[in-house]
């Protein structure tokens, strides 16, 4: 009977560890998302994308656009956070998000990457450089949209007219 009242305490807990995971990676979502974190990138981004190219060989320039990135954004996140998480720790957070990527948006997880991993951070400037400069891939001419339900209208009478 003292095993089956165990099992039920450790199951509670660890719903609740996991209802405060998927609240910090909420609020987390919510930082990132937000206007005001989007112009702070983007400003930053706006400053720095063309000392970036497409090549194997990194600049030590990079590593300061880096570092200094790292710097700007950590701060932000970790501010924002601790105003909607009392108590939040930035390393614990680092740690629980490696255990539940799954659990992040794909979107997110990578612009969490942006600040952590060098070589995401890299292509994220040269993909913004390339948008910047018009130089990205269009597919919206190759694009053709086929309804999947039967029309009403005979096909004798669907004509398109230009």
């Amino acid at each position: 009977m003292v095993e089956g009242k165990r099992a039920s305490f450790a199951l509670s807990t660890s719903s609740a560890a996991e209802a405060e995971s998927d609240a910090l990676v909420g609020c987390m979502e919510d930082v990132i998302m937000d206007a005001e974190f989007q112009v702070l990138q983007r400003t930053f981004m706006d400053k720095c994308y063309q000392g970036f190219e497409d090549t194997e060989e990194n600049k030590l320039t990079y590593t300061a656009s880096f570092n200094e990135y790292f710097s700007l954004v950590e701060k932000y996140i970790e501010k924002q956070l601790l105003e909607g998480i009392p108590g939040f720790n930035m390393a614990i957070f680092t740690t629980t998000l490696k255990h539940h990527k799954g659990e992040v948006a794909h979107d997110i997880f990578n612009m969490l990457l942006t600040f952590t991993d060098f070589l995401v951070f890299k292509e994220m400037f040269l993909e913004y450089r390339a948008e910047k400069e018009g130089r990205r891939l269009d597919l919206s001419s190759g694009l053709m949209v086929t309804s999947l339900c039967k029309s009403s209208v005979p096909a004798s009478q669907n004509n398109l007219q230009h």
